[in-house]
């Protein structure tokens, strides 16, 4: 049973919350029975060694996993009083409203601006694309360094700016939340005080989950932090808790760096 401290979910309840959720890659289980509320407009950290399961939870909250042709997922994620993963649940809808950021920036081979237009034109958007496309680098903190070249190749930017471009792209289709899988570790040290500042200034909208091996940067930039160990959720608290005072041993050995 995970340790899991009090956690201050608004009138409305959680943004996202899983119940009872399990992974399977064929025949391995890599997530077992978890259950995590994730707070509207909190940024909320994945922690754990490598292999622990943070990126495959990560991925059921958008349906990412059923990509994986032997990925089954056992237990819900409740998404504004639905079942994510209940019949009729269409996964492109999903995705659309809870979007993703990958580890390493992958823009596609376009202009700056179609990177942007993309996702809102695949959806139907039918209004003013140039006020979509500024309003999401704004966002995404990118405009002032791109405004006078959006017809350049997405290709000519920089790895940071490449990953704000992402986010940009992302946040173009109005997602409610928003899932990082480790958006800094492909950057360098000023990229990724970039990115978090960017993430603190997006939960005022958002709600984000991050997936990050970096105990410095969960400390930074999260509300809350998940501890992860061998598929299973160890501790869920306020991420001062978490760093400061862990009730459990496994997550101040991690969090002190005597292992993973």
């Amino acid at each position: 049973m995970a340790t899991t401290y009090d956690i201050q979910i608004g009138e409305g309840g959680p943004a996202l919350e899983a119940v009872n959720l399990s992974v399977y890659y064929a025949d391995k289980q890599a997530v077992k029975h978890i259950d995590l509320q994730v707070p509207a407009n909190q940024v909320v950290a994945l922690i754990g060694p490598s292999g622990c399961g943070k990126s495959t939870l990560l991925r059921c909250f958008n349906r990412m996993n059923d990509l994986i042709g032997v990925a089954r997922v056992d237990g819900r994620v409740d998404f504004r009083g639905q079942n994510l993963y209940g019949a009729g649940i269409d996964p492109v809808e999903v995705r659309r409203r809870v979007g993703m950021v990958f580890q390493k920036p992958n823009p596609f081979p376009k202009s700056i601006y179609d990177n942007v237009a993309f996702g809102p034109r695949v959806n139907g958007f039918k209004g003013n694309m140039d006020q979509i496309v500024e309003e999401s680098l704004r966002q995404s903190a990118l405009w002032d360094e791109v405004s006078d070249r959006l017809n350049e190749s997405a290709y000519a930017l920089s790895g940071g700016q490449q990953q704000r471009l992402c986010i940009a792209r992302t946040l173009a289709v109005k997602p409610e939340i928003v899932l990082m899988d480790e958006p800094a570790s492909a950057l360098d040290p000023i990229a990724t005080q970039r990115i978090e500042e960017l993430i603190y200034e997006l939960k005022q909208e958002y709600t984000i989950v991050i997936v990050t091996h970096n105990m410095q940067q969960a400390a930074r930039i999260s509300d809350y932090t998940a501890f992860l160990y061998m598929g299973e959720l160890i501790e869920y608290g306020p991420t001062e808790t978490i760093f400061t005072n862990p009730r459990e041993e496994q997550t101040e050995a991690y969090v002190t760096g005597r292992f993973g």
